[in-house]
């Protein structure tokens, strides 16, 4: 009997050992489904260089992070202002919603208006400003006005002072002036 001793006493104990850890349970959310970080009345000021080239203010802006990559979106309306190299604003970009992208490009949703200190005006649905170019393209429908004509197309691209744009498929009015 005392040859089984050992082995009955590690068979008791062996018996009643029993995993004390938790379960693991699945989330009932993705990480990406809710906001890390909010903010109201927020203002973010884009630089390059130790040069403010843009400054956002926006009623609700929202940081998400999903697959560890950083987003952030804007809900409920927005204004960037642009600046060039020398600190002289350019131009203003508005609209509803947008998302901001960990490298700072930016994707701009309904009711996107931009208008240029020269009273260029861009109306369409969608823009996407490359922060690291200063460019605005969308591929959608746009049209363009200033004082002497209305240009509309789909496809733009313009540097974001809209000094030199580009619309694709394109067809306008222009006003002439009779001599």
């Amino acid at each position: 009997m005392q040859k089984f001793f050992p082995f009955v006493v590690a068979a008791l104990l062996l018996v009643g050992c029993e995993s004390n850890a938790i379960p693991k349970t699945e989330l009932a959310y993705h990480s990406g489904d809710f906001p890390a970080q909010e903010s109201w009345n927020a203002q973010v000021a884009f630089s390059d260089s130790g040069r403010v080239r843009a400054v956002l203010d926006a009623e609700h802006l929202a940081q998400y992070v999903k697959d560890g990559v950083p987003e952030r979106r804007i809900d409920s309306g927005f204004r960037v202002d642009f600046f060039d190299g020398d600190g002289r604003h350019t131009s203003v970009l508005t609209a509803k919603r947008a998302v901001i992208q960990e490298n700072n490009d930016m994707e701009a949703f309904e009711n996107v208006v931009i208008t240029s200190d020269d009273s260029t005006v861009v109306r369409t649905e969608y823009i996407k400003w490359a922060a690291g170019e200063q460019k605005i393209r969308s591929d959608k429908f746009v049209t363009i006005t200033k004082p002497a004509e209305t240009l509309r197309g789909y496809g733009f691209e313009s540097d974001q002072e809209l000094k030199n744009y580009r619309i694709f498929n394109a067809s306008g009015e222009a006003k002439v002036q009779q001599q």
